[in-house]
């Protein structure tokens, strides 16, 4: 049986955005500080890792959105470790919200296990496990490929993204989700590329909400890189859409994060999926792989 940690978040008006929901980002760090506090529960807090020589980084993420959380609300993030493979580990977290137990989120990460010094993957100790788990540890979990994603259209698009301090932790690298503030950037400038500023899509009446974000990193960031965020759409339906991003280091090409996100649109008032408006679609044509009818969803 997992060792579980909850830990309660008021919501602060500086973690909303426009549309008065709390800004995607912020769930991972809710998320992050409550693993933070469950490992520190469990006697490995981080002077203990400093100590060790050792550090967790994330590896995948993925986060389903199922209700939006607004200014003032509490919600309960609760958390516990799901396996430990040699240097890696699953931790699953529930999101909900405080009195009703409504559940608002759900997600998991992977986390490797490294050598602070070489950041290098080193084997997970026996008694930190025993200290995440009352009794035996759990069989290993099977992992899903990250979704492949289509080859981009004749129009993807990019932007370019320096890293700022504000954007490092304390091991010099690009905070965990500091990258889907950099996608959602990369999602509003795409969407005023294509003659859809927040703007118009306010005064249409519809908005586009995250239904679920899929990171994957492959090779850390740092202060001073420049980043090129790419972006392309595809699998649109009705209602929904998914859009890839791949966020690459400009100097020498090597990807660092991809990322798999699907979206739903949505009335602004209601929140209830509305379908895609035709104009949208046949102005983001250019920026859609295989772009063609929609899919009844």
């Amino acid at each position: 049986m997992p060792l579980t940690h909850t830990r309660a978040f008021r919501v602060r008006f500086d973690e909303c955005d426009a549309y008065g929901h709390v800004n995607n980002a912020v769930y991972l760090r809710y998320m992050q500080e409550t693993a933070f506090d469950a490992s520190a529960a469990a006697g490995f807090g981080a002077a203990r890792y400093t100590a060790m020589g050792r550090l967790w980084l994330t590896h995948d993420t993925q986060i389903d959105y199922l209700r939006p959380l607004a200014y003032g609300d509490t919600v309960a993030v609760t958390t516990w470790v799901a396996d430990f493979a040699r240097v890696r580990s699953r931790r699953m977290y529930e999101l909900r919200q405080a009195g009703s137990g409504e559940l608002v989120a759900q997600a998991h990460t992977d986390w490797v296990f490294l050598d602070a010094a070489s950041r290098r993957p080193a084997p997970i100790p026996a008694d930190l496990i025993r200290a995440f788990f009352l009794d035996e540890p759990a069989p290993q979990l099977k992992r899903e490929p990250f979704p492949a994603a289509p080859p981009p259209p004749p129009g993807p698009f990019s932007v370019r993204r320096r890293v700022e301090w504000r954007d490092v932790d304390t091991a010099g690298i690009v905070n965990n989700p500091n990258y889907l503030a950099y996608v959602a950037e990369a999602g509003f400038a795409v969407s005023e590329a294509h003659g859809w500023p927040h703007q118009r899509m306010e005064a249409a009446g519809f908005g586009i909400l995250a239904r679920r974000h899929r990171l994957e990193h492959r090779r850390p960031a740092g202060y001073g890189d420049e980043l090129l965020i790419t972006t392309w759409a595809s699998a649109m339906r009705a209602a929904s859409g998914v859009r890839h991003y791949q966020i690459t280091r400009a100097a020498d090409g090597e990807l660092v994060t991809r990322v798999h996100s699907q979206y739903v649109w949505v009335d602004r008032r209601t929140l209830k999926p509305i379908r895609i408006p035709a104009d949208f679609l046949a102005d983001f044509a250019p920026n859609i792989a295989g772009a063609g009818p929609t899919v009844p969803s």
